[in-house]
């Protein structure tokens, strides 16, 4: 029965689509699955590209077909998954695809507001924006989402289990949304950087390569883990391995005197601005 109670909070007994059948709308299709939330029998998805169809059916074992079908009409819900660039042809395909006016949309589009989705589709379906991230795809994902002017609350606590089911998501106002793209976003990239980093300098210092990728891979999930379950600030934990006179303080004020701080807010700044023009003009 509980099983069933999700599964209602998900599709209500109908079909939730992905539009856009890559990386992320196969990760979410796996989560979901995985998760329970919905039966394979319910999921469906559709992309433009035959061989990323071939891929996904293959990878969920769903259908999956290039194109719009009649299969809108009968979705609950609809996680739009393609690039910012097609935010205008699929929403007028899918407004003229049998789209129901209760169907929630969920997109990932970065850059593209709720207020511009709702004016493309023309209709006034409830829609949800959504920013994840690639570690989503091992199911540490960290996602933010917002609802449109026609969302309820009902409509983001599905939003919130979808993506509960590849790592984290919280709710926020829609105004921190290009901070947030340039902060959890693309964090990702800024931290395989600054993993590739710390492995070179490991190599320098006489470590196999392999070696020190797996000292530094486990050692960022471990000060990771570390500050979500303790909920301690990470000053505070970094102050617990610097001991008086040790090596830690000495690397410490080598990455103070390079300015690490304002390097990394300089880039998540710098990110912000770029990606408040990922969708164009806003509206």
């Amino acid at each position: 029965m509980a099983k069933e109670r999700e599964h209602a909070v998900i599709a209500d007994g109908k079909t939730l689509g992905i539009i856009g059948a890559g990386v992320m709308g196969q990760t979410l299709g796996k989560g979901l699955l995985a998760s329970g939330l919905i039966e394979r029998e319910q999921l469906w998805a559709i992309d433009k590209n035959a061989a990323t169809c071939e891929a996904a059916r293959h990878a969920l074992h769903i259908p999956v077909e290039v194109g719009f079908t009649g299969r809108v009409a009968s979705a609950d819900v609809i996680l739009v998954c393609v690039k910012p660039g097609d935010a205008g042809p699929v929403m007028t395909e899918l407004a003229g695809a049998g789209l129901h006016e209760s169907t929630l949309l969920i997109s990932i589009l970065a850059g593209v507001s709720t207020e511009k989705l709702e004016s493309l589709l023309g209709r006034p379906n409830p829609v949800v924006r959504a920013m994840p991230n690639t570690p989503a795809t091992v199911g540490e994902g960290m996602t933010v989402v917002c609802g449109g002017k026609r969302a309820s609350g009902r409509d983001i606590a599905r939003a919130l289990k979808i993506f509960e089911a590849v790592g984290k998501c919280l709710a926020l106002d829609e105004k921190h949304f290009d901070a947030v793209t340039a902060l959890s976003g693309s964090g990702p990239g800024y931290l395989y950087l600054i993993m590739e980093a710390l492995s070179d300098a490991g190599v320098r210092v006489g470590l196999p390569r392999q070696v020190a990728l797996t000292l530094v891979a486990q050692t960022v999930l471990g000060a990771a883990t570390m500050v979500l379950s303790t909920k301690r600030h990470p000053a505070a934990l970094r102050d617990d391995v610097t001991t008086p006179a040790g090596c830690t303080i000495g690397g410490i004020l080598v990455l103070e005197d390079g300015k690490v701080r304002s390097v990394l807010a300089r880039a998540v700044e710098e990110a912000t601005k770029i990606a408040a023009h990922l969708g164009g003009p806003k509206g």
